[in-house]
């Protein structure tokens, strides 16, 4: 069932978690990897591998960065366009729905990529999952989540018994990537106004009212959201990704 793919990317956090680096350069074009190509530019080429040719960035803090850097696409083989948040537009579900007003999704469905989470989610696959199911909205599942801090089982009188340093557990977590039936999407939100979390307030209210699904995922993932966690991105993620996005450059060093 063709459909022209589009793909709004969550970029206009202010990054306080990576200062003093974000006073400089906002936190999407935080470099990485033996290529120091932005977060963002591993985003938008895993986006237009998938099929996706039309790319939203969602942005706001030192936007000029980004779309100096991105332009409108043509050097990735897309069209970007930007939409920029402002003080009536907050938070992750204000900055979707500002962009859905100002006519940036033509299709009929759209994912949403966060655009501090680095994934090798097959993207085409999770968007036509979400229309053959004729869900409302999709979201990308791991069945198991490392808990980042050691965790310690007491025994009686409070005697540490066992000590496990960052276990696995059997957790359904979402990492990042959901997509959602525009329709539904503006009409839940007619509910919240125009500042609100999509995981914190939208989310609840759908799961009980629409059609939402899990598209369960098992590769690898990684959460950059703050300094510490972009310090402990896996060496050998990065490079099978650089030499997948950037074979002519992921070699030099």
């Amino acid at each position: 069932m063709p459909q022209d793919r589009t793909a709004l990317v969550l970029a206009g956090g202010k990054g306080r978690r990576f200062r003093p680096y974000t006073d400089l350069i906002p936190k999407p074009m935080i470099p990485i990897g033996n290529t120091e190509k932005p977060i963002l530019e591993f985003i938008v080429r895993i986006l237009a591998e998938g099929g996706f040719k039309r790319i939203v960035l969602l942005v706001g803090y030192k936007w000029k960065y980004i779309y100096n850097y991105f332009g409108s696409g043509e050097r990735y083989g897309v069209e970007i366009k930007y939409s920029i948040d402002d003080d009536k537009y907050k938070d992750t579900g204000g900055a979707v729905l500002k962009a859905l007003k100002e006519g940036l999704v033509d299709s009929t469905d759209f994912l949403v990529w966060y655009g501090d989470i680095l994934s090798v989610v097959d993207v085409a696959d999770l968007y036509y999952s979400h229309l053959d199911m004729g869900a409302d909205a999709t979201l990308t599942i791991a069945r198991r989540y490392q808990v980042p801090v050691g965790v310690v089982d007491i025994g009686e009188g409070g005697k540490v018994v066992g000590v496990v340093e960052k276990p696995w557990v059997d957790l359904r977590v979402f990492i990042g990537m959901a997509v959602f039936k525009k329709s539904s999407f503006m009409e839940h939100s007619k509910h919240l106004g125009t500042s609100f979390d999509i995981m914190g307030d939208l989310m609840p209210r759908m799961a009980g009212e629409a059609e939402v699904y899990a598209y369960y995922y098992d590769g690898p993932w990684f959460d950059v959201g703050s300094l510490e966690r972009y310090e402990k991105i896996s060496e050998k993620f990065i490079s099978d990704l650089e030499g997948k996005l950037f074979p002519s450059e992921a070699s030099v060093s």
